[in-house]
């Protein structure tokens, strides 16, 4: 795979440098931090002619800095579950997002608040690809992403380990300034369009509803996922 972009490679060489193969830099471009820690991590730093660089990039807005990495690897999701209670993370769990700019805008996201995973589905979800994660700009370094057969099956799991389920639905449910979560918790999205399956529904403890007063319009789902990743910090710091 390829990272693009100088937040993506910088943020995998703190992390991860081990998964890193190799750097490339345009020529003329200065990007000494990244020269210097991929030297000092011994990765070997590449620089190409901008004819080049472009032809790697494939036409890719890359910054003038890209690297060959290692294949994406999810965490294992009993494992991330099976964690002390002190350190379980909360759960977002998507259901039919197909989107890589909204997945990349999830990552990034829930990495800046801190304390979340990412729990996807082999049904009809996009998988960690190039595009999410020049998008993720580094947020998969810092938030664990599970890839699940069954979505159904792991969320029962997860009540099993003391989770808690809600499901988001666009209306018809319990505002999240009004509720007092329970924790460790464990949050459904579904896709814009067709919502969560209703077979996912049968596990949930509430629904949740974001309150809107404007247009008869509704979110996406990144936007949503930050909103409440953002009131349960604030209930759970």
């Amino acid at each position: 795979m390829r990272l693009y972009g100088k937040r993506s490679v910088l943020e995998r060489l703190k992390a991860d440098p081990k998964s890193i193969k190799k750097v490339y830099l345009k020529e003329g471009v200065c990007r000494p931090e990244i020269a210097h820690l991929a030297k000092k991590k011994n990765i070997q730093v590449e620089s190409l002619s901008a004819k080049r660089f472009f032809q790697l990039a494939q036409n890719v807005h890359a910054q003038g800095v890209m690297a060959e990495v290692d294949k994406f690897r999810y965490h294992d999701f009993e494992e991330l579950i099976s964690q002390d209670k002190q350190r379980q993370p909360a759960l977002i769990c998507l259901d039919r997002i197909n989107d890589p700019q909204n997945l990349g805008v999830i990552l990034r996201n829930c990495a800046c608040f801190g304390g979340f995973a990412v729990v996807l589905s082999k049904h009809e979800t996009t998988g960690v690809t190039e595009a999410v994660l020049k998008v993720a700009c580094g947020g998969e370094n810092y938030t664990p992403v599970c890839l699940v057969t069954n979505l159904s099956s792991a969320i029962h799991k997860a009540k099993e380990q003391g989770y808690w389920v809600g499901a988001t639905v666009v209306e018809g449910g319990q505002s999240p300034r009004q509720l007092k979560f329970n924790f460790p918790l464990c949050l459904l999205f579904g896709s814009e369009g067709e919502g969560i399956r209703p077979g996912l529904l049968k596990h949930i403890d509430y629904k949740l509803t974001l309150p809107m007063q404007g247009a008869g319009l509704s979110f996406n789902v990144a936007m949503a996922v930050t909103i409440f990743c953002y009131e349960l910090t604030t209930q759970n710091p």
